[in-house]
């Protein structure tokens, strides 16, 4: 199966117009903010056209379900999920319940359990097939959805499928309004509900391969020259990471050139189109520049100080900054952009666009499946967590190391400070920016499942500070457990760049391990995540 799947909002709206349902298929879906403004869905070819509004996107290749709820006799639309359309028809039946159950259960656990659902199907025609084929081909997997929305009492009010600029009902046979032939998509932006979505500031994208384009290297003549300034750079820089001493200058220089590029990128004329902006931003970016970039945020100390700059004048360039980067991860380096694109995640969610966040974070964890980062804030994001809990933590450590009293760095890799209490006396608490056993803004306890190494230095939200300990009691005062000695770790980090094959490595390109010292930095990693 390929899939990918998210719950798109809340159950409640989710930024997304809601519903209200009369005669059994007719739904109102109200603007966000004005629900004095309502716009009725009476018709498959009104729901049809209301779907990339429902998602903020047009879908390619999905299945998506729309999830109906009752508020005081009207339907309204609460949760959406979308999973992609399994290959192989064999997964399909295993698609459609998970896709249910994971839409049912998670409105259940934000307190709206669903009434009824909207389906749709959506996939292109191959060469040679047509849009009617495609529906008719794609019957078996509505049907199986009605059957799994059914088995948990959720009936299927209406089911569309959607290709090659047409759409057709599995749930409507009358030939006046659902002819065989199917009918014509309306000309995106000219609908009523177009019209009330622009009038709210609901933006629609293209589609989500347009997004990812955004974030991947592409084929072109200059990869090569890129491969080649990233094996340079990791002959010298692989060493200096490794080395204690050597780690916290490459770090200072890392995040150094990085401030300087993000005043370049902000300082650029702009210019029309995502094509233009992204190919302004290449240009403005040297492969050495880059290439050094890319091998520094592997080190997870530096990346976790990248991640402040997420609000604010710093928010934009950041942003284009790692984006710019993870398309510079070409060839062997694929996995490097695990760093790049979580990060690129992070500052997506914390200016509201949940949709790139959601997109950027699944990329990095295809690129590195171990990537603690990664995981961490994808759960959280798809929970529905509010980031200012994670925002609170890193402007914490940013005044923190303002003032001198965090940025040393242990033997392991983590921030460690001398002592585990802080200038002001506070207790310093190592782990995750979202603990285990912590609680979300609405009460419910935070699972993040993860291990809260992979956001190093991060103090948990609103811990309560132990007490400094006074000059009577000497004891109370603890050093921090440092593990062995500085050697000891770069050892361990050597051993662990010398493993092969590993999720965390990147493969040579060939020949033996005896290489020269560029093939061994690409297979060296960081060792924490």
């Amino acid at each position: 199966m390929t899939n990918h799947s998210e719950t798109t909002g809340p159950s409640e709206n989710g930024g997304i117009p809601g519903p209200r349902q009369s005669n059994g298929k007719a739904l109102v879906p109200s603007v966000p903010g004005a629900d004095e403004h309502q716009v009725t869905l009476r018709t498959p070819a009104e729901l049809a056209d209301a779907l990339p509004y429902l998602l903020g996107y047009r879908p390619e290749d999905s299945i998506v379900l729309a999830a109906l709820r009752d508020r005081e006799g009207r339907g309204r639309f609460g949760g959406r999920a979308r999973l992609g359309i399994p290959a192989n028809t064999d997964d399909w039946s295993c698609a459609a319940r998970q896709l249910v159950q994971g839409l049912v259960t998670g409105s259940e656990c934000r307190g709206v359990r669903p009434e009824q659902m909207v389906a749709y199907l959506c996939q292109e025609p191959a060469p040679g097939e047509t849009g009617r084929e495609v529906m008719e081909r794609l019957r078996p997997l509505a049907q199986r959805l009605r059957v799994e929305c059914g088995a948990l009492d959720v009936p299927v009010v209406e089911a569309l499928c959607i290709s090659a600029g047409r759409f057709w009902s599995y749930c409507c046979d009358d030939q006046a309004c659902c002819p065989a032939e199917g009918l014509p998509m309306g000309l995106p932006g000219t609908s009523v509900l177009a019209a009330a979505a622009t009038y709210a500031g609901i933006q629609v994208r293209g589609s989500l391969s347009d997004l990812r384009a955004r974030l991947l290297p592409g084929e072109s003549a200059s990869a090569a020259d890129q491969t080649a300034a990233l094996d340079a750079a990791a002959t010298t820089l692989v060493a200096r990471i490794l080395d204690t001493e050597g780690r916290s200058e490459v770090a200072r220089e890392t995040l150094e050139s990085a401030e300087r590029i993000m005043r370049r990128l902000a300082a650029a004329p702009p210019v029309s189109g995502v094509p233009a902006e992204d190919l302004r931003d290449d240009h403005l970016l040297g492969d050495d520049e880059a290439a050094a970039l890319i091998l520094g945020l592997q080190d997870r100390t530096t990346r976790d100080r990248a991640a402040g700059w997420m609000e604010g004048d710093e928010a934009a360039p950041a942003l284009r900054l790692w984006r710019a980067l993870a398309r510079r991860c070409v060839g062997p380096y694929g996995e490097h952009a695990a760093a790049p694109l979580t990060l690129a995640g992070w500052v997506a969610w914390s200016t509201g666009d949940e949709l790139e966040a959601r997109e950027a974070l699944a990329m990095a964890l295809g690129a590195d499946p171990d990537y603690l980062f990664a995981r961490l804030l994808h759960q959280a994001c798809n929970e529905g967590l509010d980031p200012e809990s994670i925002r609170c933590c890193l402007r914490a450590e940013r005044e923190d190391r303002a003032a001198g009293g965090v940025g040393q760095t242990g033997p392991d890799g983590g921030a460690l400070p001398e002592e585990d209490t802080r200038p002001d006396g506070g207790a310093i608490r190592d782990g995750g920016a979202i603990p285990d056993g912590g609680t979300r803004p609405d009460g419910g306890p935070v699972s993040h499942g993860g291990d809260r190494a992979g956001v190093t230095g991060l103090r948990k939200p609103c811990a309560p500070r132990e007490p400094a300990p006074t000059p009577q009691q000497p004891s109370a005062r603890r050093r921090r457990t440092r593990g062995p000695n500085p050697a000891d770790g770069t050892r361990r980090r050597a051993r662990t760049a010398s493993r092969e094959p590993r999720a965390g490595l990147a493969r040579g390109r060939g020949g033996s391990q005896a290489e020269d010292a560029g093939a061994t930095g690409r297979r060296t990693r960081g060792e924490g995540q």
